[in-house]
């Protein structure tokens, strides 16, 4: 980059001397629009729990949905991510109530779409909430297999369509499961339904949060780094994107966010595509855990979401979502 003048005639901070003006050439800015709630959903009538390791993030069966989504429905939220506590009993494995056509998932999808129409609804199609290993896929021979697993798959994100499901959301990993997914979706005139791979999804240390929510955590005796990214590697994800695209995704995902951020911008600056970030539980639990002890204050909240929109992506998935709607409005006073 050429830099055009110098001091004193260039004098930066003349551009920050005041909020108007640090508003008029802000770079990035966060919009209620830019963000989705992920919901977690558990069994039973008149359920709201507290998750003990992601404070102030709850469980709600799908009767107490209403809670958290005229929150959603009041900030103007766009969409929210769903995500399934699923019981033991209810657990196999092979993930057969994911197939379930009156599981957690397709209770909430149909609820939502009654309640409240004009929320997107996005669904996470892998079967680590429905496994008694706790992973993405189906097990043979001590292997998670690519092929077998990808099967089940495209039956899952074929009965969230068949619901109402908005947005179809892989995030297993597996190797070719988006262009099995995108025919079987259109055979069955599924046309206008979108997906949302998750094309960069680490083997991350962040996830022990999530998963303790989803009740995968005490059940995964091994790791998932057969399947999900080498956090070590950088140009990988973009072999990933690309063939992500060429199957037929209409947007990627970078997961985890915060921490890849230079994986979100090389993404962007590499392709044309609306790049998506998750900010995980582990991310989210450290940041309101600090704000619980007064280490950091809200602005920590701002500050985080907006490093995403900095390094390019389009919208973030964040536990936050409710908090940062709230702060943008009160700003707008």
């Amino acid at each position: 980059m050429k830099i055009i003048g110098s001091y004193p005639n260039l004098r930066l901070r003349r551009l920050r001397k005041s909020t108007w003006i640090r508003d008029l050439v802000s770079e990035s800015n966060i919009s209620h629009k830019d963000l989705i709630l992920p919901i977690f959903i558990r069994e039973g009538k008149n359920k709201v729990e507290s998750i003990k390791l992601m404070p102030g993030v709850k469980r709600y069966s799908v009767d107490k949905l209403s809670n958290i989504l005229k929150e959603v429905e009041r900030y103007k939220i766009p969409m929210v991510a769903l995500f399934p506590f699923t019981p033991n009993y209810k657990k196999d494995e092979f993930g057969t109530e994911a197939l379930n056509p009156n599981n957690l998932i397709c209770k909430a999808i149909k609820f939502i779409k009654k309640k409240f129409p004009k929320i997107g609804v996005m669904c996470d199609v892998a079967l680590d909430p429905y496994t008694t290993h706790g992973h993405d896929g189906v097990i043979i021979k001590k292997k998670i297999d690519n092929d077998e697993t990808i099967k089940v798959l495209v039956k899952q994100a074929l009965l969230y369509a068949k619901k109402g499901c908005d947005i179809i959301a892989p995030s297993d990993m597996m190797d070719g499961r988006i262009g099995v997914i995108r025919k079987a979706l259109d055979e069955e005139n599924f046309k206008d339904v979108n997906i949302l791979s998750y094309a960069v999804k680490y083997a991350s240390n962040f996830y022990g949060p999530f998963r303790d929510a989803v009740g995968s955590k005490s059940k995964l005796k091994s790791d998932k780094k057969t399947y999900q990214m080498d956090f070590r590697n950088s140009s990988e994800a973009l072999r990933e994107v690309g063939l992500d695209i060429k199957e037929g995704a209409d947007m990627v995902m970078v997961k985890p966010g915060l921490i890849y951020l230079d994986i979100i911008n090389k993404i962007k600056r590499n392709y044309n595509v609306p790049v998506l970030a998750y900010q995980v539980s582990g991310e989210y639990s450290m940041i309101k855990n600090a704000i619980e002890k007064k280490i950091l204050n809200n602005d920590a909240i701002l500050e985080s979401v907006n490093s995403f929109k900095r390094a390019g992506a389009c919208a973030i998935v964040t536990y936050f979502a409710i908090d940062i709607a709230k702060i943008i409005k009160n700003q707008l006073k």
